[in-house]
C-alpha cells in the first residue's frame, strides 16, 4: 500500500485526525497520528484505535506499522 492510502484510511476512521505516514518500501510503515479521540486514552488503546481503521490490512498489505499517537495538545507541546 502507498502511504497516502494508509493515511486516508486512518483519517476516515478517526475524523478530524492529522496523519503522516512513511514507508521503507518493503511493507514497513511509520505513522504519526494526531487526534482528539486519544484524549484520556493509554498508548495501547490509542494504537488499537488506529489498527481498527486499517482492519485486516495490518499483517497482510501492511507488514509492520510503528505508531506515534498524540492528542492535539501533546502535538503542540512536542517537537514531533
Amino acid at each position: 500500500m502507498n502511504p497516502k492510502e494508509i493515511a486516508s484510511l486512518i483519517e476516515i476512521g478517526l475524523p478530524g485526525s492529522r496523519v503522516e505516514v512513511r514507508t521503507d518500501g518493503q511493507g514497513h510503515y511509520e505513522a504519526l497520528v494526531v487526534a482528539s479521540v486519544f484524549e484520556g486514552e493509554r498508548s495501547v488503546r490509542r494504537h488499537q484505535l488506529v489498527y481498527e481503521t486499517l482492519g485486516e490490512r495490518v499483517g497482510t498489505e501492511i507488514h509492520a506499522l510503528a505508531l506515534k499517537t498524540l492528542t492535539p495538545e501533546e502535538w503542540q507541546a512536542s517537537d514531533a
